[in-house]
């Protein structure tokens, strides 16, 4: 699984939902954006994670023509405490991706450890368990994230269920 693959499918289900989501928002918002997390977590079950599509400010549900272009979360194991590989080739490829990034340890309490990427534009939680993506999903964020998937989270091809 790739992170373009993954946010590809998302993008193609809530296109084809978006004529009822745009109805939904009309009648009452929280229908909606029920209805944009159920899409979100199809989605996922695909790849075995958890999809979850944010809108961290009231009026980006309303823009319509990002919607699995920008703020998810994508959670892989909850019980992951600690990363497969050492946080510092984590934050070294998010330095070279992400020139005049902040780069930080953060979460760093009762044994977790997880980065978080401070860029122009938005931020990336990187954590053991789970991902955060809170931007607009570029090329270079495409690629980071790609990156991460396969080294950080392990998400090959195989994981992807045939049953959904």
């Amino acid at each position: 699984m790739s992170f373009s693959l993954l946010t590809g499918g998302l993008q193609k289900e809530l296109k084809s939902n978006l004529p009822q989501i745009m109805m939904l928002l009309r009648k009452n918002p929280a229908t909606a954006y029920t209805k944009i997390a159920e899409i979100g977590i199809s989605v996922g079950k695909k790849y075995k994670v958890q999809l979850l599509v944010n809108f961290p400010h009231e009026n980006k549900i309303n823009e319509f023509e990002l919607y699995g272009k920008r703020d998810l979360s994508i959670i892989v194991d909850m019980l992951k405490k600690n990363f497969p590989i050492p946080r510092q080739i984590i934050k070294n490829k998010a330095s070279e991706t992400f020139v005049n990034a902040k780069i930080d340890d953060a979460y760093m309490y009762e044994g977790k450890e997880g980065v978080r990427v401070t860029f122009e534009g938005g931020r990336i939680d990187i954590l053991p368990h789970s991902l955060h993506i809170w931007c607009i999903f570029d090329e270079r964020v495409n690629n980071f994230c790609n990156w991460l998937l396969a080294k950080v989270y392990d998400r090959g091809p195989d994981l992807i269920s045939t049953s959904s």
